[in-house]
């Protein structure tokens, strides 16, 4: 069994165990990030190569933006799904189940032959990537020291973030190959599937969900909008809903958007798209000990409300004029910083709920949010003009106005 000391300051006082299962989310969320990019970085060129059509033909953005939906969507019925089996069959089983799902529909993608099936593979490999965010913020804030929480936070999403990198960097190696086929990078995706062997057999249940379970009764979805949880849920809900809207118009989008920009060549737009995207993730690592930093100075609730307010104003400048190439990366790069504010999510809303409701609440609450985001990525793509997305990702920042509104009502995680 795994347990928090509340004495342990540094790392060095932490429990075998303990580690164990930081390493264990930490490579969880580094394939997730892998996995979740692969498809963004080779959107376009797959999507349109499937279609067998020029890649600005319109039909591209709608069957690619409809890919990227189902794919959200799977990621909200997936964090949800894998959130209540993992708090009925333990963090660590749902933990490797949720990896093995990804892993398997990632590298089928390979075999595609369609858009339509695609994006059936896209959405299965979303329940799994879904499935494991709220399994591995429930099974670190668990086994791990609470003041630590905001830092944990940040380490987590970093592993995102590296995993992103990763995927850039080895789509970019694919590239240099003779013979480069885009369905090639979806077999990178299955690498994930080894870690799970080790997971099961070194990452042990936490002792509070253990405890929990002994004489409990088995909690409901229903049970999040029962007298004294509903406005915490539903102020959860609405917060995710919309900043995740926001946030995913921007991620798919601005692929496309600086695709299209007027200083790039044709021949340079797959390296660019990956620039761009490095720029934004690279940032968002330091934004993950920024936000971090300022939870453990002022609290959650007034960091989220001050990322999300930079959020909106960042992405609100990149768009609202037309930018030099280099400025463009800049922008993007501190749209990027901002992005630091969703590493938050993962030690604050966990808390929110009770033991044996912990990842049935985050993972309800936070994916559930990407229903709408996927809605909002459609919605959002269906009406930008072809081979230019400046004003659909223009109005999208606003969303995060009503965002940082909703933050202020959100309650203090104890």
């Amino acid at each position: 069994m795994s347990t928090a000391p509340a004495e342990a300051t540094k790392l060095s006082e932490l429990t075998e165990q303990q580690k164990k299962s930081g390493f264990a989310a930490w490579l969880g969320w580094f394939f997730d990030g892998l996995d979740l990019h692969l498809y963004t970085l080779v959107a376009t060129v797959f999507v349109a190569q499937l279609l067998a059509t020029p890649e600005k033909h319109p039909d591209v953005a709608r069957y690619g933006s409809v890919i990227q939906a189902a794919f959200l969507l799977g990621w909200a019925l997936g964090g949800a799904f894998f959130g209540v089996i993992g708090d009925r069959l333990g963090r660590s089983r749902t933990l490797v189940l949720t990896i093995l799902t990804y892993a398997l529909f990632t590298g089928l993608a390979f075999f595609a032959q369609t858009w339509w099936q695609l994006m059936i593979f896209r959405f299965l490999a979303a329940l799994g990537i879904g499935g494991e965010w709220a399994v591995g913020a429930s099974l670190l804030s668990e086994t791990w020291p609470k003041k630590w929480r905001p830092w944990i936070a940040a380490f987590l999403q970093c592993a995102v973030n590296f995993g992103i990198l990763f995927a850039i960097f080895s789509v970019e190696g694919l590239r240099l190959i003779p013979g480069y086929e885009p369905r090639w990078v979806f077999l990178i995706g299955v690498l994930p599937a080894f870690v799970t062997l080790w997971i099961r057999k070194h990452v042990p249940e936490t002792e509070e969900w253990s405890a929990a379970q002994q004489g409990a009764a088995t909690p409901r979805v229903a049970d999040l909008f029962a007298p004294g949880l509903r406005r915490t849920t539903l102020l959860a809900l609405g917060l995710c809903a919309i900043s995740l809207t926001g946030h995913w118009t921007f991620m798919f989008w601005q692929q496309a958007f600086i695709r299209n920009h007027p200083a790039v060549a044709v021949a340079d737009q797959p390296h660019v798209t990956s620039v761009a995207l490095f720029c934004v993730i690279f940032a968002s690592v330091f934004g993950n000990f920024a936000s971090g930093l300022c939870a453990w100075l002022f609290g959650y609730r007034r960091t989220l409300v001050g990322f999300f307010a930079a959020y909106f104003l960042f992405m609100f400048t990149a768009f609202a004029a037309p930018w030099s190439l280099s400025t463009t990366y800049i922008l993007f790069a501190a749209v990027g910083f901002t992005q630091g504010v969703f590493g938050l999510f993962t030690m604050c809303l966990p808390p929110l709920f009770p033991t044996l409701m912990r990842t049935t609440g985050a993972g309800f609450c936070y994916n559930f949010g990407r229903v709408f985001a996927a809605g909002g990525t459609v919605f959002f793509g269906l009406f930008a003009k072809v081979g230019d997305f400046s004003q659909c990702l223009f109005y999208a920042s606003f969303l995060f106005v009503p965002a940082a509104i909703l933050a202020l009502w959100l309650p203090e995680p104890e």
